[in-house]
């Protein structure tokens, strides 16, 4: 047998075992795992961003476990059960690779993203960002939206004209703050939305990179924080020239550039 099924089989056995025999798993609900489904994911998200290998193993079993739990309720109820969600995305993704499993030619990146798009409108989307989920995460919501449109040809043409149109944005935030007018927060929304458009346009995740920032940040500000506690001192007496002194200490110990 091949040990990917078996490990799925085992997997599904545990499942059942777990629904039938387990308190805690017996009175799970879609509705109280969904919460627990969310920070599994940032978890994954966490692992990633580390590159702890292991870590990201683990927490996809996590999530597979998860997967599972939902089919499990599914099944319950006569809805739907793990063989109908693995052929229902085995027939999705068949039919919108039709460069692999028809006779559509689609040789870029591009051209399969454009032919996505296109065949999901055919399935009776509304809207070409229908399918952007409305509780993503901004950042995450701003690249997904990007991503859409120019799956339909909704694209800037150079990456020149994007940063230009951030410069623009840039101008008119600064405009609204020196007014202090009460459209600051609508124009800083246009300037980190023509951000991550730039971002995504020179193929960078602007997700990931302020993941890195936060993590980078953290990193060094718990370095100054020992080093100043070593050294008998208390952060919160100190000004900010005084901690400067050892954020740049930090800096220069981690090596973590500017």
């Amino acid at each position: 047998m091949d040990k990917r099924l078996e490990a799925f089989e085992r997997l599904l056995n545990i499942m059942d075992e777990l629904r039938e025999r387990c308190p805690w798993d017996q009175k799970q609900t879609f509705e109280s795992l969904r919460n627990l489904t969310i920070e599994e994911t940032y978890e994954l998200a966490d692992a990633i961003t580390k590159g702890d290998l292991n870590e990201i193993k683990g927490e996809i079993g996590d999530l597979f476990l998860h997967m599972v739990f939902y089919c499990k309720l599914g099944s319950e109820v006569g809805a739907f059960d793990v063989s109908d969600v693995l052929n229902a995305i085995c027939d999705k993704l068949v039919y919108r690779h039709p460069h692999i499993y028809g006779d559509v030619e689609a040789n870029s990146e591009e051209e399969v993203k454009a032919n996505w798009e296109k065949l999901k409108l055919k399935e009776g989307k509304k809207s070409v960002l229908s399918g952007v989920p409305s509780s993503l995460p901004a950042l995450v919501k701003a690249t997904r939206i990007q991503e859409k449109v120019k799956g339909i040809g909704f694209e800037w043409t150079t990456k020149e004209d994007v940063w230009a149109k951030v410069k623009e944005e840039l101008v008119e935030f600064e405009a609204e703050v020196s007014a202090g007018s009460n459209k600051q927060e609508e124009e800083f929304g246009d300037l980190l939305f023509s951000l991550v458009n730039y971002a995504r346009f020179i193929n960078l995740s602007p997700e990931s990179a302020l993941a890195f920032t936060n993590a980078k940040f953290i990193h060094r500000f718990q370095w100054m924080e020992e080093k100043i506690s070593s050294e008998g001192k208390q952060l919160e007496a100190m000004n900010l020239e005084e901690m400067d002194v050892y954020w740049e200490q930090a800096k220069m110990a981690l090596k973590g550039g500017k």
